[in-house]
């Protein structure tokens, strides 16, 4: 009986490789350790999916941030990712954002290492002037009826 045809993009290692921007070995070796599934078929006729070009970039994506062999064989089997921080390396450059709530009042923000889009910097300024905005209205408030009970 003859297999039905698969619909889905079958690529040699080669171009798998290419696709995921790894090299042959390293890829042998996650197959090896077993962090990337079994080909379909074995030696040159051996076939790759699009199962298998996720998991790559999965993995290259994490290894990339720091992440351990050992913890990525973890997540692969069903752990939360964490979010690894970013290493601060001599010569490194950051943009942060410094908001000026109040004379010695400040925020820096970092939004790159905070996972931060612009929209949400932008929402947490303001949200920040507006709570900050209510505790001084807070405290005015107080110190006007502690001063009309002394009186």
């Amino acid at each position: 009986m003859k297999k039905a045809a698969s619909t889905e993009p079958s690529y040699p290692l080669a171009d798998l490789c290419v696709l995921a921007d790894l090299s042959i070995r390293t890829v042998r070796y996650y197959i090896q350790i077993g962090l990337v599934d079994r080909p379909e078929g074995e030696t040159r006729a051996a076939r790759y999916g699009p199962r298998h070009l996720e998991q790559l970039l999965q993995i290259r994506k994490w290894t990339e941030a720091g992440v351990s062999l050992e913890r990525i064989r973890e997540l692969l089997h069903g752990e939360v990712a964490p979010v690894p921080p970013r290493p601060r390396l001599p010569g490194s450059v950051e943009v942060c954002s410094h908001l000026t709530v109040a004379d010695g009042v400040e925020v820096v923000i970092e939004p790159g290492r905070a996972g931060m889009s612009p929209e949400q910097v932008r929402a947490l300024v303001k949200g920040v002037t507006e709570i900050f905005n209510e505790v001084i209205a807070q405290g005015a408030a107080t110190q006007r009826n502690s001063k009309e009970k002394e009186r």
